[in-house]
């Protein structure tokens, strides 16, 4: 919990500063918005299971980010220092414009009053996690102004999309079983990416957006990278092996027979089923879990047996249940399941996401601003020779020509893309069949599901103050999911706006009863 105080009503609690510049100095910087102890919220369409964000390893106990600031025309002007933020609003020269990321905007300064640097916007781009840094430089030195780590919803969007398939799988079989397949009659345009890619994309796209709307942005500093996946896969490939993929030479079902040397990768034989199939070792459809591939490092030959006996199991899941079996042929396959998992190579779903995002962000993000590009060894080289962290926003301060980083120790503005909710209004089960409807309309009272809300409830059994993710209920009474629980029934006269839902969750304050 934020350390409390003297702030202006406006604002939430902030961290104590550090240092104080001059109040009259609006070439200082300002504070923005999440600490340590943040929680971010449920929001409309998404589980709550799916909505935490985890600490980064670059919060600092003792840094401190900047606010962003606007004109009383709303153009922006430099961030400021929490310190003269809370002077400004204490003496009524500002208001509160924002709360995610903290922004205030005076009302009698313009722009062609005030003395504006330029500030670069530092992207290191990432499959899961891509971290952002505003950097302002004076005189070789980088200040970092503020970090930002942002949390794509890729994979979320892949689920939904094979849920969405396999719906329209049963209807046409069940409905339209005499019609044709069709496969070969669909266009994509030039650049076309899938949607769970496109979606890193834009979300990048957006919040460089953001931050030109409330920051002097002149600049954009990328990392453009690229892997190399089959030198991943295998260090000493070279010259023409890049033309021999592993199947050189071979059919799949005889290189994995001879790979496996024709017997049962699990009981080694022990069943005495002469049967050997192709196995997927992450099954493809699993019951829960990460699905697997048809990557022919996930393709193992296992006996019919062993293979129904598996079912759709998870590697882990199966050793639980084999862990508790006395058979024999539970124990040999338990040995041989843990000697699999420790030759387990890691996925590079993620490396080939960056790989084919890459070119498409750099074109995008050059019609914003100019942009200069770096590498990864030069990132790394930047971060080993200043002694800093390893995490992605970090990364990002590091990215590009740096001779030094200063402030680079402090708080970070967590974001998490959850989409602005379905505009399927009927649930279904595992079948596809309707099992509920939700309401019509998505605003009760002015609310919406996702909004952050305070609520402060007078008197009775939920008396106290409560700040977090709300979810609305036609008849008007709330549920607000903070860090700690789920309150439900607070009516609605209880609640005031803090943020209106735009599709992220951020990390906000933690909050109690009082």
């Amino acid at each position: 919990m934020y350390r409390e105080l003297k702030t202006n009503g406006g604002m939430l609690p902030q961290s104590r500063p550090l240092e104080a510049r001059a109040a009259d100095n609006l070439h200082g910087y300002g504070r923005n918005g999440s600490g340590r102890n943040a929680a971010v919220q449920q929001s409309r369409g998404e589980s709550s299971t799916d909505v935490r964000v985890e600490s980064s390893p670059a919060l600092a106990e003792n840094g401190v980010s900047r606010v962003f600031v606007l004109d009383k025309r709303g153009e922006p002007l430099m961030p400021c220092h929490p310190a003269r933020a809370r002077k400004l609003l204490a003496k009524g020269r500002g208001r509160v414009h924002q709360m995610f990321p903290f922004t205030i905007r005076l009302i009698d300064r313009t722009r062609e009053d005030s003395s504006v640097q330029p500030i670069n916007v530092k992207i290191d781009p990432g499959a899961k996690t891509t971290g952002m840094a505003l950097v302002w430089i004076e005189e070789g030195v980088n200040h970092v102004l503020h970090l930002s780590e942002l949390t794509h919803r890729g994979a979320a969007i892949r689920k939904k999309l094979d849920q969405r398939s396999n719906y329209r799988r049963r209807r046409r079989t069940a409905n339209l079983w005499y019609r044709k397949p069709r496969f070969n009659n669909r266009t994509r345009p030039k650049g076309w990416l899938p949607p769970s890619l496109r979606s890193r994309v834009d979300n990048t796209l957006s919040w460089v957006k953001k931050y030109q709307s409330i920051c002097p942005v002149s600049g954009i500093v990328l990392e453009l990278v690229r892997f190399d996946i089959q030198k991943l896969n295998n260090p000493e490939i070279s010259g023409v092996e890049y033309q021999q993929g592993t199947l050189f030479g071979y059919e799949v079902r005889e290189y994995l027979l001879e790979r496996y040397n024709r017997t049962c990768i699990y009981c080694q034989g022990l069943s005495n089923d002469p049967v050997l199939e192709i196995e997927h070792f992450v099954p493809k459809n699993p019951s829960k879990g990460p699905k697997g591939t048809n990557s022919i490092k996930n393709l193992v030959i296992g006996c019919k047996t062993c293979n129904q006996t598996k079912n759709n199991y998870q590697p882990e899941q199966w050793m639980e249940v084999l862990s508790k079996s006395r058979k024999k042929i539970d124990k040999i396959r338990l040995k041989n399941l843990n000697r699999l998992l420790e030759g387990k190579r890691p996925s590079l779903a993620a490396t080939a996401a960056v790989n084919a995002t890459r070119n498409a962000l750099f074109f995008e993000l050059r019609e914003l601003a100019p942009v200069e590009c770096s590498t990864g060894g030069r990132t790394k080289y930047n971060r080993c020779r200043l002694n800093i962290s390893k995490t992605h926003c970090l990364d990002a301060a590091c990215t590009g020509k740096i001779d030094s980083v200063a402030d680079w120790k402090q708080n970070v503005f967590l974001i998490k893309a959850m989409g602005r909710g379905s505009y399927q209004r009927t649930r279904v089960n595992k079948y596809g069949f309707p099992r509920g409807y939700l309401m019509s309309q998505k605003t009760v009272h002015g609310f919406a599901t996702g909004d952050i809300i305070k609520a402060c409830v007078p008197s009775g059994k939920k008396e106290g103050t409560y700040i977090g993710r709300v979810a609305v209920r036609k008849s008007g009474s709330f549920n607000i999911q903070t860090k700690q629980e789920t309150i439900q029934g607070i009516s609605w006269r209880y609640c005031k706006i803090i943020s209106r839902q735009n599709g992220y969750n951020f990390a906000i304050p933690n909050s109690s009863p009082t």
